[in-house]
């Protein structure tokens, strides 16, 4: 079980659940190497780190939806896609080595996609990968099931790629693509684990839950101004990405 929160841990999950809100993500991926640093239980790493992640998108979902960004027709034909394979990624059963190279090179990949160049103004016809956009879609929600990521983050570079959209329409898809495929995950790994292992670690991560629900807050309603939004993708790349070869390495 998690014991007592280090105040330092949850200060990094408010700094976390800030500027990831502000683009439209959950913050799985840091929230997991986080965890995994820590030393939590691989087991419920998943749990909290997909609790996590509901809590801070379903503020952005909502706010993207009521101001009409969100493109539903593309968004729910991604994610009713990648829902049921999230399901059966939370039911997989994994031992403990599996859990940490697929987990270590997910961070690994997702360091690399946070590097992808994003072009935030309006964009030209949707490229021919656009409509290979739905293929992906399970995999990335089996992947959010399974290890505690929502998928989002590499799922936005694809689609900025593939001038799926504009840029704001994306963020939209990826909070809401995140948000679903979070809940699914989450109640696979809830059907495996059973009620009281899922009550234990959430009861124990309540102050990381608090800590990323305001920082969603803070991050859905205002934009991020302390660093231009390139910096702090590359340094949340690099982070991500020297935990994500870390635990490769200790593996």
């Amino acid at each position: 079980m998690i014991g007592a929160v280090p105040l330092g841990l949850a200060l990094a999950f408010f700094v976390a659940a800030v500027l990831y809100a502000s683009v439209g993500f959950g913050g799985g991926s840091t929230y997991a190497a986080l965890l995994a640093l820590s030393n939590l239980d691989y087991r419920l790493l998943p749990m909290v780190a997909l609790a996590c992640n509901i809590v801070v998108v379903a503020g952005a979902s909502v706010r993207f939806a009521r101001a009409g960004l969100t493109p539903w027709r593309g968004a729910l034909l991604l994610t009713a896609l990648a829902a049921p394979a999230a399901l059966l990624g939370g039911l997989t059963p994994i031992d403990e080595s599996t859990f940490m190279l697929l987990l270590g090179t997910s961070l690994v990949l997702t360091g690399i996609s946070m590097l992808i160049p994003i072009n935030e103004g309006t964009l030209d016809e949707p490229t021919k990968l656009a409509k290979a956009m739905p293929i992906v879609a399970a995999p990335l929600g089996f992947l959010a099931g399974l290890v505690g990521i929502g998928g989002g983050i590499f799922l936005a570079p694809l689609l900025h790629l593939s001038r799926w959209h504009d840029a704001r329409a994306i963020a939209a898809t990826a909070s809401f693509f995140i948000l679903i495929n979070s809940l699914f995950g989450l109640t696979g790994q809830l059907l495996k684990h059973g009620p009281g292992a899922f009550g234990g670690a959430v009861g124990a991560a309540l102050p990381l839950i608090l800590a990323v629900a305001i920082g969603g807050q803070v991050g859905s309603l205002m934009a991020v101004k302390v660093l231009p939004k390139r910096w702090i993708r590359w340094l949340t790349a690099a982070l991500i990405s020297l935990v994500g070869l870390r635990l490769l390495w200790a593996g």
